[in-house]
């Protein structure tokens, strides 16, 4: 049996995104800090707050940049702790006004409060919701295999942030031979804009930034995009012997395959090379 590698667009086996929550105003600042950098991102937005100032945000400051707006529940509940009906009225009323606001399918989500359960992952599922960040830091960089339990790299108050980043840029491209069974590395960073103001340290974001961004060999996503991007490369059918693969998506998809790079476009079959 043969086997095809995933790789993020480009051929590359490096992404970042970033997840902030709440909508403040301070994202105005972070978003020119991404944007200098050519870093990518999801805005988690409680569109109880919805006021002038956040939805003349959502239209020309988040989406015109390239990043995503996601469920951040209506009133911030702690979904945990409250009914299943309340679950429910949070989320689904949170994506209606953020849909109606941007004109645009809003089915990603964070969890107020890091609040979830296995119970709590159903009902979000049953809202149509098709991914969910955590905030349990992994330290590390692989993609979800559970995407209602999306648990990030850490947050940027973490004592390990640099030495993280550090060792992220670092991680060089497997050599032909070496097949890499982890796969790709996703660097997944997230917060809350208004505590770079709390604790006077826009430098911290700064200086990641600058580590992590404008570098040729790195993918900069939304998370939407990660999620769509690994869904359509787990959608790939191969023939019985590995040699023959179908992409039944509208996503052009890009796989190493015995060292040798092959893209797969959407909606065609495509002969892998032999060994």
């Amino acid at each position: 049996m043969r086997y095809a590698f995933l790789r993020f667009p480009g051929f590359l086996d490096k992404a970042v995104t970033l997840s902030y929550d709440d909508g403040r105003p301070a994202d105005e600042r972070l978003v020119a800090v991404m944007n200098a950098h050519g870093l990518k991102g999801t805005f988690n937005l409680n569109s109880f707050r919805l006021d002038d100032a956040l939805s003349d945000r959502v239209k020309n400051l988040y989406l015109p940049t390239g990043n995503e707006i996601a469920v951040h529940g209506f009133y911030h509940l702690p979904l945990t702790n409250v009914a299943d009906s309340a679950v429910l009225n949070d989320i689904i009323t949170d994506r209606k006004s953020l849909e109606s606001l941007s004109g645009r399918i809003v089915n990603g989500m964070a969890y107020a409060n890091g609040s979830v359960n296995a119970h709590v992952t159903d009902l979000v599922r049953a809202c149509g919701i098709i991914y969910s960040r955590t905030t349990v830091s992994t330290h590390g960089f692989s993609i979800p295999e559970n995407w209602l339990l999306w648990n990030p790299t850490c947050h940027h108050n973490d004592p390990r942030l640099f030495e993280l980043a550090e060792a992220f840029v670092g991680i060089g491209t497997p050599p032909a031979w070496y097949y890499d069974l982890s796969g790709p590395k996703l660097f997944y960073l997230w917060g809350h804009s208004y505590e770079f103001d709390n604790d006077g340290n826009w430098d911290r974001i700064e200086k990641f930034a600058g580590m992590v961004g404008g570098r040729s060999d790195i993918w900069y996503a939304t998370n939407r995009e990660i999620y769509s991007y690994v869904s359509a490369f787990n959608s790939l059918i191969f023939s019985a012997d590995g040699g023959i693969v179908y992409n039944p998506t509208v996503t052009e998809l890009y796989t190493e395959f015995y060292g040798r790079k092959v893209i797969i476009p959407a909606g065609s079959t495509a002969a892998l090379p032999t060994h």
